[in-house]
């Protein structure tokens, strides 16, 4: 339990820090034969910043737990 405690306040520590990560896709737009178009495309993955906090402080709570027994 101690451990998974601090897991949670390392990854929320992370998600307060960065509010969110984008990436790149490659979509076909058009597939007929031997003629392919794709093009790239960027998404975007953003949480909000107090999802980070509720994190931390679960982490907290799971350590505190954890110190009892």
């Amino acid at each position: 339990m101690k451990f998974l405690g601090i897991i949670l306040i390392i990854v929320g520590t992370v998600m307060f820090l960065i509010t969110g990560i984008s990436y790149t896709t490659e979509e076909t737009i058009i597939d007929a034969g031997p003629l392919k178009i794709s093009t790239d495309k960027e998404n975007n993955l953003d949480w909000p910043p107090y999802a980070g906090g509720i994190a931390i402080v679960a982490g907290f709570i799971l350590m505190a737990a954890g110190k009892k027994k």
